[in-house]
């Protein structure tokens, strides 16, 4: 199978290395050209444009940061639309909206190829290993035939379910990450005031009720103050956006997904679109007077798990 992979940024970049680490047969492409030489440089074949590279693979794989440069990147003149052809694929690993990418699946299925989406989960430094979880939506034929492809970008692989059921279940997931990085900034600033030793506090948590994945990650590069998650202000806005709109088409009223994206907002004006997503808990130490600072912990995460080849959960 010959793939495309077109948006290399801080997960990108990951997944299309775990493709081509495991021997795929791939192309490549982004905007900015330098992003692509390291994948270059490791055997990939780099395309022109998304036309050029849809029309050379079968399954054409885009990881971009909003739905509406995967809508630019999909129906430009020069885009992957117009180099579809029968049985193709093309996978959505974008974080995008349900409606959007049953939009542009519509456009796909006109050009009798098959449209999937395929989010990941998990943070960069698990896409690296290949140790992401992915969740992917659509037929269950063209889920089987890529399953050698995801398994080697991702360990736990969840088909769930019709197109766009992977894009609702991400946002969801996003949505939660999210609320317990908020949490955490008020966990962490009672715990210091309370003259509480912040490693053993970690470690308290770790083993409690109250942990949780984003704990086990975030609260690391909080504690050591590099905030360095490999994400950032304007992500999570674009997806706790995501969830409350979502909410809204729904007409299912919400009462802690509105505040969320007030915080985020807040966070964004006060350290910048580009600042780590982490940088949150920032608000709760610059309102306090304090910091959450502690020993031993590092300035960025890496996946300490052997990679190894994923399956369907």
């Amino acid at each position: 199978m010959k793939i495309g992979f077109i948006g290399l940024g801080n997960v990108g970049s990951k997944l299309a290395g775990s493709l081509i680490r495991n021997k795929f047969d791939l192309t490549v492409r982004d905007l900015d050209e330098n992003l692509t030489h390291p994948l270059k440089n490791l055997g990939a074949k780099v395309a022109k444009t998304p036309k050029e590279l849809a029309e050379q693979v079968d399954l054409i794989i885009t990881s971009l940061p909003s739905p509406e440069i995967s809508a630019e990147v999909m129906e430009d003149d020069n885009g992957i639309i117009n180099g579809l052809s029968e049985n193709k694929i093309w996978l959505e690993m974008s974080t995008t909206d349900e409606n959007e990418v049953k939009r542009l699946g519509e456009k796909v299925i006109a050009k009798k190829a098959i449209p999937m989406d395929g989010p990941v989960s998990g943070g960069c430094h698990r896409a690296a290993t290949g140790n992401i979880a992915i969740f992917v939506g659509g037929e269950r034929k063209a889920f089987e035939k890529i399953l050698p492809a995801l398994t080697v970008m991702g360990k736990k692989v969840l088909h769930t379910g019709g197109l766009g059921t992977a894009s609702v279940l991400k946002v969801i997931t996003n949505y939660l990450a999210s609320v317990h990085l908020v949490a955490l900034g008020e966990a962490w600033t009672v715990a210091k005031k309370s003259n509480l030793d912040l490693v053993k506090a970690y470690k308290g948590i770790a083993i409690s009720s109250g942990n949780s994945f984003v704990h086990e990650t975030e609260s690391q590069v909080i504690l050591n103050g590099s905030y360095n998650i490999n994400f950032t202000m304007d992500l999570v806005l674009k997806d706790t956006g995501l969830f409350d709109n979502l909410a809204k088409k729904l007409n299912a009223p919400l009462e802690i997904s509105p505040q969320i994206v007030q915080i985020f907002k807040d966070g964004e004006k006060k350290y910048g679109s580009r600042a780590w997503s982490s940088m949150i808990v920032k608000r709760m130490e610059d309102l306090n007077k304090i910091d959450f600072r502690a020993e031993g912990f590092p300035d960025e995460l890496i996946d300490n798990e052997p990679e190894e080849k994923g399956y369907e959960i």
